[in-house]
């Protein structure tokens, strides 16, 4: 199943700046064949669920060896079963409806 998430990775006890982690978590997500796009709050990411959910879990493992002791994590996610529908898609279709 395809699934689209919003993921949005908070490394704690590291101090005021994350942006190494979230690097790291690009990172993986590309190596896991999938396409990341990054934004100012988090990062957007399409694929299949188990490969999706396993670079997230990845990217928990990865921040926690490299000594962070808390990590807190938001996740939205959404499935459709109607049509296949991209990010893209979702974007476009927004952008098609501006005046």
């Amino acid at each position: 199943m395809k699934v689209i998430a919003d993921f949005c990775i908070v490394p704690m006890g590291v101090g005021v700046s994350v942006s190494k982690y979230v690097a790291i978590c690009q990172d993986i997500f590309k190596a896991n064949g999938l396409n990341p796009q990054l934004h100012a709050y988090g990062t957007n990411v399409e694929g299949e669920w188990d490969k999706v959910f396993n670079a997230a879990k990845r990217c928990h493992e990865k921040i926690h060896e490299m000594g962070t002791p808390r990590i807190t994590t938001t996740l939205k996610f959404g499935t459709r079963n109607d049509r296949d529908q991209s990010m893209q898609d979702k974007i476009q279709s927004v952008l098609d409806k501006q005046q």
